[in-house]
C-alpha cells in the first residue's frame, strides 16, 4: 500500500505544478495589450484575403494558371471559378486602394504643410483610382460583366 501512495503524492504534485503552469499562462495571456494599429492592420489584412478570394482559393483548391489556345490564362473568364492568379491580382488591386485610402487619410494631418499634405492627397488618390479603374476593367474586359 505504501508505494500506491507515493505515486499518488507523485502524481498530485505533477497535477498542481501543471495547473499552476496554465494559471501563470492564462495571466500572461490576459494581460498581454495588442497595439491598435496593430489590431487595424491585422483586420484590414483578414478583409482583403477574404474579399479577394482566399477563402475560395483554401477551399476549393484552383489553379494557378491555365495554358489554353497558345497563351496563359490568368483569369477564369466566367465569374463562377477564379484563378489562384487571379485572387492574388484581386489582393493586390484591394491593397492598393487600402494604401490610396490611408494616404488620403494621412494627408489631413498635414494642414499647416500644404505641399506635403497636397502631395500625399495626390498619391493617395491617384492609388485609389488605379485600383478602381483596375478591378474594374478586369471584370468588365477580362470576365465580360
Amino acid at each position: 500500500m505504501f508505494p500506491l501512495i507515493c505515486t499518488r503524492r507523485k502524481n498530485s504534485r505533477a497535477a498542481h505544478k501543471r495547473a499552476r503552469l496554465l494559471q501563470i499562462v492564462y495571466k500572461r495571456i490576459s494581460q498581454v495589450r495588442f497595439s491598435i494599429n496593430l489590431l487595424a492592420v491585422a483586420v484590414v489584412a483578414v478583409a482583403i484575403f477574404l474579399f479577394g478570394g482566399g477563402l475560395y482559393d483554401l477551399t476549393m483548391k484552383p489553379y494557378p494558371a491555365v495554358y489554353y489556345g497558345g497563351r496563359f490564362l490568368f483569369v477564369y473568364p466566367q465569374l463562377s471559378e477564379q484563378f489562384i492568379s487571379e485572387s492574388i491580382v484581386a489582393m493586390a488591386l484591394y491593397s492598393l486602394g487600402v494604401i490610396g485610402t490611408a494616404l488620403v487619410y494621412e494627408s489631413t494631418r498635414y494642414a499647416f504643410k500644404p505641399r506635403q499634405a497636397y502631395l500625399m492627397f495626390l498619391a493617395g488618390s491617384f492609388l485609389l483610382i488605379v485600383a478602381y479603374a483596375s478591378l474594374e476593367a478586369v471584370m468588365h474586359y477580362w470576365k465580360g460583366v
